[in-house]
């Protein structure tokens, strides 16, 4: 059954209305027809529902039955990922959605390629990387919608990491402390991972993370690139929490 992600605003007693792009993708690329069935997800809440009609702009559907979402890790991974050049960041997004990653932030590292100073062409990426993050959940079935924040410098990560626990910074200089040791203990299962660009971290930005309480550590022996270790890290730590079906 094929799912989409509607806001709260769209649910009208037993009506869900779906707009926006997903309109023409349901009646174009989909042919799907009245009668036929769907899944919609808001909040948290899986929605079977029944198409009503389809309209220009909207496709109308009547809710048969509603269930609180079980796709959902209880850990909260938020990402911040250094800047990477080309469709990098297409895949880090579209995988780690299909992980289980619940927030991006795209970060201005002093290595980064990538060197973004027009916010209109921000605002492109930024939106293009929130529909891969959107096509990603939908396949994955996913009950929220990841959400790619505007992208920041590294200072401003800094900024917003202050106060936070459970910092997770793998680093391919650090040689003793595996991620594994970090993890044990957790009781808060908001985690902050941060992931350096093509050209990794400068020390004197390690050692920024140090002043905010970040864990530096290890993925093992091997160097692996920018849009591999988020997915390898992030995968890591939802099965050392006990998701990704493990207990």
């Amino acid at each position: 059954m094929h799912r989409f992600f509607v806001g709260e605003e769209q649910i009208f007693d037993d009506i869900i209305e779906i707009i926006g792009s997903d309109v023409k993708h349901i009646r174009d690329v989909l042919r799907l027809k009245p009668n036929e069935k769907i899944e919609i997800s808001a909040n948290g809440v899986t929605y079977t529902c029944n198409i009503e009609s389809l309209l220009k702009n909207k496709v109308i559907t009547r809710i048969i039955n509603k269930t609180k979402g079980i796709n959902e890790s209880q850990i909260d991974i938020i990402l911040y990922q250094g800047l990477a050049k080309g469709s990098k960041m297409d895949l880090i997004v579209q995988k780690c959605t299909e992980v289980g990653v619940k927030k991006f932030y795209p970060v201005i590292t002093h290595r980064s390629v990538v060197k973004i100073k027009d916010i209109k062409k921000e605002q492109s990426k930024v939106e293009r990387w929130n529909s891969i993050a959107d096509e990603a959940a939908k396949q994955s079935k996913r009950d929220i919608l990841p959400k790619v924040q505007n992208i920041v410098s590294f200072d401003e990560m800094i900024d917003l990491l202050k106060d936070e626990d459970n910092i997770i910074v793998p680093y391919e200089d650090e040689k003793g402390t595996v991620i594994k040791e970090k993890l044990k203990g957790i009781s808060d299962k908001k985690i902050h991972l941060i992931i350096g660009p093509e050209g990794g971290f400068e020390p004197s930005e390690i050692e920024k993370l140090k002043n905010v309480g970040a864990n530096i550590v290890t993925l093992g022996p091997r160097i692996l690139r920018t849009e591999t270790a988020g997915i390898v890290a992030a995968t890591i730590i939802l099965y050392e929490l006990g998701d990704l079906g493990v207990i």
